[in-house]
């Protein structure tokens, strides 16, 4: 069939660019096996078409356009596309189909979410606002699972990725930590199918065995002893173990509060010329504030990192930029500190190994070795107390406790220097 005002025979190059030069437009200009240019008046430069029947109707499907596609390479094409055609193969059809599909692809990876994208979208709709300390989720999800799988496509994570991962943090010796790291990763992951951004959860298959194991409760306290080693190593490594770090070790053994709770905390919390620390009901575990007496040592050292912080409302700021714009310093910093700098050293003086959370346990067992009484050691650290006497007794015992924590904080500062601990046990200091 012709198409009118088309020449027939084949087309040469010389006369394409006469063509072009001229300006000569035209609706089709024909060269076999169903070849043709077209050259419109709205088209820049001339462009070939394959034209063919399929199923009993014409189709039509565009080459590319002669500033792209020679006239040898496009006869070329034309001469493949016929025999695909006589085949049975709609060519054009196939091409619109690929094309959709490509679309369809380059359209499912702009929407897919990585796992870090999906991690903090987790965390700002289960997590922020709902939880008094949302910054260990935090430090979860940024210090382990974003460096191991942040850049997947949370969709493309396999088991592999996510045992790959605990077996990162277990080389740390992290037991707890893995668990936490396989608990955070399921749930999130699990949320990725609510959100129909994955179809299975490639976490559910592990278990706690599969991590750090199961947790049993410990019992471990440094003695004096360690404590005295502690502090001996941290001397040493003065140049590398930074004086936050040291001050932050310092506050946590001889207040016996829980790391969150002092990492986290603000300035406007304490009352330094009256030493009380108002630690608020929303950043502790019990969900009601206490009043925390400081001793001098611990006011000394807070004035000083008051002058540190240069400003922040932060007793503890950040020290880099990080992730997400934390305002205080990462709730991991002080454990890899530890880990990096001071246990190393320790192990090699035969301490075993401790956790920061060892130390409210430290402080628990040398308070009552200090003669202080079961129930003010008790709220020292912040814990109820339990039975009736817990329901019917709302005293706080702030002047004992202030009495019985400027007493371990003597005991603690001897240890500090390396000094002797004769410290009078509570007890027989009240009868003096």
């Amino acid at each position: 069939m012709r198409i009118p005002g088309e020449a027939m025979g084949r087309l040469t190059d010389i006369q394409i660019r006469a063509w072009i030069k001229a300006d000569e437009r035209f609706e089709g200009r024909a060269d076999g096996e169903g070849l043709y240019l077209r050259f419109r008046e709205n088209d820049n430069v001339p462009s070939w078409r394959y034209r063919y029947r399929f199923d009993g109707k014409q189709r039509v499907m565009n080459l590319g356009t002669y500033a792209k596609v020679s006239l040898a390479e496009a006869r070329r094409i034309a001469k493949e596309l016929s025999a695909r055609v006589s085949l049975g193969h709609d060519v054009a059809g196939e091409k619109q189909e690929k094309k959709r599909e490509a679309l369809a692809r380059i359209e499912e990876a702009r929407n897919a979410l990585t796992v870090a994208q999906l991690a903090d979208e987790y965390f700002e709709r289960n997590i922020l606002g709902r939880w008094k300390h949302p910054n260990i989720v935090r430090s979860r999800i940024e210090n382990d699972i974003k460096p191991a799988m942040g850049k997947m496509r949370a969709d493309s994570v396999k088991p592999r990725d996510v045992d790959a991962m605990l077996q990162t943090v277990l080389k740390r010796g992290a037991r707890t930590v893995a668990n936490d790291v396989l608990r955070w990763t399921k749930r999130i992951l699990d949320y990725g199918i609510k959100r129909q951004v994955l179809e299975t959860n490639p976490a559910s298959a592990f278990d706690l065995g599969d991590a750090g194991g199961r947790e049993e409760s410990r019992d471990r306290w440094l003695t004096a002893e360690e404590i005295g080693k502690l502090f001996a190593a941290i001397r040493d490594k003065a140049g590398t173990f930074t004086i936050e770090n040291h001050y932050a070790v310092r506050l946590l053994l001889m207040l016996a509060v829980r790391k969150e709770e002092l990492i986290a905390a603000t300035w406007p919390e304490f009352d330094l010329d009256n030493a009380v620390w108002h630690l608020p009901e929303e950043r502790t575990k019990t969900g009601t504030p206490i009043d925390i007496p400081l001793p001098a040592l611990a006011v000394d050292t807070l004035r000083e990192l008051k002058r540190l912080a240069a400003g922040s409302a932060y007793v503890f700021p950040a020290r880099k930029m990080q992730n997400r714009m934390i305002p205080h310093v990462d709730l991991n910093t002080l454990n890899a500190a530890l880990g990096k700098h001071i246990k190393p050293v320790l192990a090699a003086d035969g301490v075993p190994n401790f956790t920061i959370h060892d130390f409210r346990r430290t402080a628990r067992t040398h308070l009552a070795a200090l003669g202080v009484e079961p129930h003010i050691a008790e709220r020292c650290l912040n814990h109820k107390i339990k039975g009736v006497e817990g329901i019917y007794n709302r005293h706080d015992y702030f002047e004992q406790r202030r009495i019985a924590l400027n007493l371990w904080a003597s005991f603690l500062e001897n240890l500090e220097r390396g000094s002797a601990w004769n410290v009078v046990p509570m007890k027989q200091a009240r009868k003096a």
